[in-house]
């Protein structure tokens, strides 16, 4: 079976449709899946639901699906580098499911591994807990929370083989992971594209066995969400 494509396009060529959940990897603008969100644009899908720990910037990763109205629904746990997705979310254009960035994690995880729901002391006594189950452990509060599997999860890794096997470097291994594997299917883009045998077994985060189909993005760009600079010497 050939999980490699010539492009985002072709990977995504009859997988989106309108309405679909789709979680998108990376933590700010560190390991994006930035070609296949540009491919998603481009397809024209429109009323998607993205889980995703933000929503990129202004003109930059899941920035660019909110300039176009394609995404109706937001799962994440920080949006604030986005001001098209404020001005769409105060004037009630986009839904947006607030979670904190442990249990988006962790409900993602949990969809994953097969467990429907958890309990977490994070949120209670919050607008996070309202209508949701609370339960006393030991004395203390909990408040259950749901797994989130997705119809596509997008990622983007360091290296991968042709076999789908992954590796991620560094911060990028934040979100990818566990959303390569909450997925009907999952779909990479890596830097680096090699043959089976020449990643080291201990070094993949993701078995190729989660991984549907592949593109190589030799060239991708790496940006930096905010630049600080340290202040010159005084002469």
């Amino acid at each position: 079976m050939n999980k490699v494509y010539a492009s985002a396009a072709q990977a995504l060529a009859g997988v989106l449709r309108d309405g679909m959940t789709i979680m998108a990897g990376g933590f700010g603008l560190c390991g994006i899946p930035e070609t296949l969100i540009e491919a998603v644009r481009k397809s024209g899908a429109r009323e998607l639901t993205f889980v995703s720990n933000n929503a990129g910037v202004d003109g930059i990763g899941l920035g660019l699906l909110l300039e176009t109205r394609q995404i109706r629904k937001m799962i994440s746990s920080y949006v604030g580098e986005n001001k098209i997705f404020a001005a769409q979310y105060l004037a009630g254009e986009l839904e947006l499911e607030f979670n904190p960035q442990g249990t988006l994690a962790e409900r993602i995880r949990a969809g994953g591994a097969g467990i429907p729901a958890f309990f977490t002391r994070a949120g209670v006594g919050t607008i996070v807990a309202e209508g949701k189950e609370i339960r006393d452990f030991n004395g203390e509060a909990f408040v259950m929370e749901t797994a989130l599997v997705a119809d596509v999860a997008l990622v983007h890794a360091w290296k991968g083989d042709s076999e789908g096997n992954l590796v991620y470097r560094k911060t990028a291994r934040n979100f990818n992971p566990m959303m390569a594997t909450a997925a009907e299917m999952t779909i990479a883009e890596v830097e680096h594209l090699v043959e089976p045998g020449e990643i080291d077994p201990d070094l993949i985060a993701t078995p190729g066995v989660y991984v549907k189909r592949i593109v190589a993005v030799p060239q991708a760009v790496k940006r930096i969400e905010q630049r600080t600079v340290r202040k010159r010497d005084a002469a």
